[in-house]
């Protein structure tokens, strides 16, 4: 397969995503998206959770005939047949089958499997020697191992996988008619799935989310070949996302956390909490899964807003709401989180994979740093290189030595 655009730019170096400002949390303010769509920015904690859980505001009506554009270009969150851009009823009838693989108690059952797949990885990257790329070895490795296991991909190409979900979360990484060449080649995979775990059902998400989708009426087959994609996606996006951008910052600001996760699961758990709140996944203000569109007349935060108004939720800004959390000094990564962050969203679309996700980060951070507790950066911040043009931005490569 040739590529002919890389998701890595060796421009103008970026700083590390939890070096980044953010903005002082305040009433419901007009800006415009990047493609120049007005939008009102909600920043506040309590906003951005009306913005969220609030059914006045919507997906659908995003892609209605009426409404003004919202995207620089194609991607997989802008498929109106996707979970993310269908409400109501027919959403839920959708996320239920599915929702019953990602309960707490569900993802549960995977823990030791996970366990044992992070130990692998972790001597994998022993034997290769210090230094060595922590990103390709684990941080990338470990969540395409789960979501691969638990969908049943097993010997799927993991370059081709690579391939489509950089393409599926671009923004400017490629050009649109490349994207769009993409996205078909994805959707004819989730199709041929679809029509083998239907002739070969086994045990895995696929063969269960069909076997529900059988059961419910009004799932169509556009509806089903979308949440699949989505699910490989998204099964490994946040995952290899946050758990790179974590090491960056406990690597180069927290040694004395380092060692405390390293002894301690609980206090991997607490990091990962932190962490997750703290250092966002993308330097984006507002991500475009988090746009609604207003549906009636509604005030949020004593602001009017007006029917057919975009909206926007800055969950960057109101994860570091001092109304809410701490303000300034250090990030304290074992301190209670009093009230959940917003990085998995809130309301009907919260992030179905987040229990599966937190896990992961939790256990890789745990195991990599009591297995190898002098664990270090082996080369200066600027020089991380990032993977840029995406819905998200972690680094591509990360050297590590102990």
């Amino acid at each position: 397969m040739t590529v002919e655009h890389s998701a890595v730019s060796p421009a103008q170096p970026l700083i590390p995503l939890h070096c980044l400002r953010h903005a002082e949390p305040g009433p419901p303010r007009l800006t415009a998206l990047p493609n120049g769509t007005p939008a009102w920015l909600a920043t506040r904690h309590a906003d951005v959770r009306q913005v969220l859980t609030d059914p006045r505001l919507d997906r659908a009506t995003l892609f209605a005939p009426d409404a003004p554009p919202t995207s620089t270009g194609p991607n997989l969150l802008d498929d109106p047949d996707g979970l993310l851009n269908i409400d109501g009823p027919e959403h839920q009838r959708l996320r239920r089958t599915v929702q019953r693989a990602f309960t707490p108690r569900a993802i549960a059952r995977w823990r030791p499997w996970v366990e044992s797949v992070v130990e692998e990885l972790i001597d994998d990257l022993e034997a290769a020697g210090s230094p060595v790329d922590v990103v390709a070895g684990l941080t990338r490795s470990l969540p395409i191992a789960v979501i691969s296991r638990l969908m049943g991909l097993d010997g799927l190409d993991l370059r081709r996988l690579g391939h489509w979900s950089d393409h599926a979360m671009s923004t400017s990484a490629y050009p649109a008619e490349q994207v769009r060449q993409a996205m078909r080649e994805f959707h004819t995979f989730s199709e041929q799935l679809i029509a083998d775990r239907r002739k070969n059902p086994g045990d895995d998400l696929v063969s269960s989310l069909l076997l529900a989708a059988a059961e419910t009426e009004g799932v169509t087959e556009g509806q089903l070949t979308t949440l699949v994609c989505g699910l490989v996606v998204a099964g490994h996006e946040t995952t290899m996302t946050s758990f790179g951008n974590a090491l960056v910052q406990l690597l180069s600001e927290a040694p004395q956390a380092w060692a405390r996760i390293a002894a301690d699961p609980a206090d991997a758990t607490a990091a990962s909490e932190q962490i997750l709140r703290a250092v966002p996944l993308s330097d984006a203000t507002a991500l475009p899964g988090l746009l609604r569109r207003a549906v009636t007349d509604l005030e949020i935060g004593g602001v009017a807003i007006a029917a057919g108004s975009v909206v926007a939720a800055d969950i960057r800004t109101a994860n570091h709401d001092p109304e809410v959390y701490p303000a300034g000094g250090p990030l304290d990564h074992f301190a209670p989180l009093g009230t959940p962050s917003l990085t998995f969203g809130a309301g009907p679309h919260h992030c179905l994979g987040a229990w599966l996700a937190r896990m992961e980060l939790e256990l890789g951070l745990h195991h990599l740093a009591r297995r190898l507790p002098g664990l270090r950066l082996a080369g200066p911040l600027e020089e991380i290189p990032w993977r840029e043009g995406l819905l998200t931005r972690s680094p591509a490569s990360l050297l590590v030595a102990w």
